[in-house]
């Protein structure tokens, strides 16, 4: 097969999203030697050249989000004559493969609307429901996103399937110096709660940083709040609210951190918090519970399901709550140590490899039952 993988959100954003193009397409390419892949990348993208032998790299000038990028998309890549084109951020080209696959990371936009940008929401309100109809099949990150797609876009079941994402290797458990020697860097300490993620309103960043005032309050706690991350869509809320909770020496903005740097500020937070409203899968939770740092998250959308019982659950509505939960955390002893260890088991479940191993399933059926089909019309004939 000719199997094209849009990789245009690489050059554009860092974040979930781009991991898991970054991370998927090695996969497959190793695990697949028969197939040619094409890596569709904007002009913008300075990476190094692909590395796999059965893997092309294609300039497309098509920008990702862009309201035309469905019929001008289709134009760039007709020429590749591809099998099948995977659109790894939800909006398929109307043509210019054989057979779509779509990966559906979230419906935020259609949960919380009042969360986007209007330009965002006409974006993707005038663009899902034509992409999963588009769509010859859809992978979702979560089970909690496959029932999404069923509910709220009328999505037959049995065209979505379960794919996990995983955290990179890198984030493991790291000796104590080398860790230290990374936070020297940024002038930290280990100890520090933490969180990662874009800053925008479904994170929920004016509710931790609520829960971590009344800590304060409480005298609960005494470590500083490291939030990292870029600012997204919105973000102007976050930085007003520290202001007026008085945490400007309390609370920490580190932007722009390099990916090496990563698993070294994870491991040296004394916890995780990510008390979203909505996450699609929740990936900095996998990556700190894979260093073995305990996590807080919130208990709805997709963050129960990748955690499972190895990190404390919180109402992300209430500050309390996630006040509530960090506070156990810090106090008790005991359920740090069981959640380290329960953390890592979880963490080991999921791999890039078996990512790839379910995603070409679905490649490989999709492209089967086609033949399938035509044959059996030639049959017929």
């Amino acid at each position: 097969m000719r199997i094209g993988i849009d990789a245009r959100i690489v050059a554009y954003r860092r974040g979930g999203i781009a991991s898991y193009i970054v991370h998927l397409l090695p996969a497959l390419a190793a695990l697949d030697a028969r197939n040619v892949y094409f890596a569709l990348r904007s002009p913008r993208d300075r990476t190094p050249g692909e590395a796999a032998a059965n893997v092309r790299r294609v300039t497309v000038w098509t920008p990702p989000h862009h309201r035309l990028e469905r019929w001008t998309l289709g134009l760039e890549v007709a020429r590749l004559q591809l099998d099948l084109l995977h659109s790894t951020d939800s909006i398929p080209p109307a043509r210019g493969a054989r057979r779509f696959v779509v990966t559906v990371h979230d419906l935020n936009f259609l949960y919380y609307p009042q969360f986007l940008t209007a330009e965002s929401r006409r974006y993707y309100n005038d663009q899902i429901a034509w992409a999963v109809g588009r769509a010859d099949h859809i992978l979702a990150d979560s089970e909690a996103t496959r029932n999404d797609l069923h509910r709220l876009l009328g999505v037959p079941l049995e065209k979505v399937t379960t794919v996990y994402l995983a955290a990179d290797p890198a984030f493991r458990p790291l000796p104590a110096a080398e860790v230290e020697r990374a936070l020297a860097s940024y002038g930290l300490a280990p100890g520090y709660l933490l969180f990662v993620g874009t800053l925008e309103p479904r994170k929920n960043l004016p509710g931790l940083l609520s829960a971590y005032r009344i800590l304060l309050d409480r005298r609960q706690v005494d470590a500083p709040l490291l939030l990292v991350g870029g600012r997204g869509w919105l973000y102007e809320e976050t930085f007003q609210r520290v202001e007026k909770l008085g945490l400007a020496g309390r609370v920490r903005f580190l932007e722009n951190v390099a990916d090496a740097d990563l698993p070294a500020l994870m491991n040296g937070a004394a916890l995780l918090a990510t008390p979203s409203f909505y996450e699609g899968f929740g990936l900095p939770a996998l990556e700190a519970m894979s260093c073995g740092t305990p996590v807080v998250v919130s208990n709805r959308g997709s963050l129960p399901e990748v955690v499972g019982q190895a990190a404390v659950q919180v109402d992300p509505d209430d500050p309390a709550s996630i006040a509530a939960g960090i506070a156990r955390l810090l106090h008790d002893a005991g359920l740090r140590a069981r959640l380290r260890e329960e953390g890592l088991a979880q963490a080991a479940r999921f791999t890039w490899e078996e990512t790839a191993r379910q995603t070409l399933a679905v490649y490989q059926t999709l492209m089967e039952d086609e033949e399938t089909c035509c044959l059996g019309s030639k049959t017929r004939a």
